[in-house]
């Protein structure tokens, strides 16, 4: 079978619906990149729509690995006026995030086109986790797992690799550090998958109609089923005024980050998301019930995909 067996029957989910828990206070910092931006995007709305609040920030870098992260900080310890140590938003040091507050929570990720090669995490993951022991020492480090690109993403051109390899090689990595660490680990990656294989979702379908490389400005797919990534949006160029059909099949698109900030409200909250009110503008109620499910099943009920052969 795809899935371990549930710990719940799904129904019995359904009749009992969303019980509104004692309000709560979570404070999370994230050390990530635009993948923890994604998760965020809806966080703090699913949390509010449940009657509790979050301090939710993003120590974020678009593609930043841990390496960087690293880099970073070490300039900052090394001159704290030199602008190298302060690449955060609002120039912002690592240090300076790690000590705004005091987290509850701080969450470690790699960037996603290494999140399936482990001999990228180390010694840089370890570096990182001693820097936040420093000076977030009540926090609670937990890691964020990415996810495998969309079907159609070309994957470098790589022979025989493709979801499914990705996926597989994610899940193990991202495994292997939370049992190096004995850190817990937020499965945004499983339930991405979950969601692909789940009877009510499944996989991404694209536009049969769509050919990208005969496309004309401002034709964009229209039939496209089930994605839970970006797609194709055309760009001007800014030299020549010409629009160019460019592609992202890696982030989240909004479907997904609504998933993603379901597994994000289970996990630090430990309430189960499966009736929260919350829709965001453009995703169907019909949907956000699917998802919501998905991401019960895949957090609470452990239900993790079993990744393919």
């Amino acid at each position: 079978m795809r899935f371990k067996k549930m710990a719940v029957a799904a129904g019995i989910i359904a009749l009992c619906g969303f019980a509104r828990a004692e309000p709560k206070t979570v404070k999370v910092l994230a050390v990530g990149n635009s993948f923890s931006n994604n998760a965020l995007k809806y966080f703090s709305n699913i949390v509010a729509a449940a009657g509790s609040r979050t301090v939710a920030k993003n120590a974020m870098i678009g593609g930043c690995d841990f390496e960087r992260h690293m880099r970073h900080a070490d300039a900052f310890e090394a001159n704290p006026k030199d602008p190298e140590g302060s690449p955060y938003p609002g120039k912002k040091s690592l240090k300076e995030l790690l000590t705004q507050e005091k987290w509850d929570f701080v969450t470690i990720q790699q960037a996603s086109p290494k999140s399936f090669k482990p001999e990228t995490f180390h010694p840089h993951a370890d570096r990182l986790v001693a820097y936040i022991r420093k000076y977030a020492p009540q926090a609670e480090i937990v890691i964020h797992q990415t996810w495998a690109y969309r079907d159609d993403h070309p994957y470098w051109g790589l022979a025989n690799f493709n979801h499914d390899v990705m996926y597989k090689g994610v899940r193990a990595a991202y495994d292997g550090l939370a049992k190096e660490t004995g850190f817990r680990l937020i499965p945004c990656g499983d339930a991405m998958e979950a969601a692909r294989f789940d009877p009510a979702w499944g996989k991404f379908v694209p536009d049969p109609d769509f050919n990208p490389k005969t496309a004309v400005y401002p034709a964009l797919p229209k039939n496209e089923k089930r994605s839970l990534h970006g797609g194709y949006s055309w760009k001007k160029d800014a030299k020549s005024g010409e629009f160019k059909l460019g592609w992202d099949k890696f982030h989240a698109n909004p479907t997904g980050e609504y998933l993603l900030g379901c597994v994000w409200y289970e996990f630090f909250f430990g309430e189960s998301v499966v009736g929260n009110t919350f829709v965001p503008k453009g995703v169907p109620a019909a949907d956000t019930a699917i998802l919501q499910r998905v991401a019960h099943g895949v957090v609470t009920e452990k239900k993790r995909p079993d990744p393919l052969p």
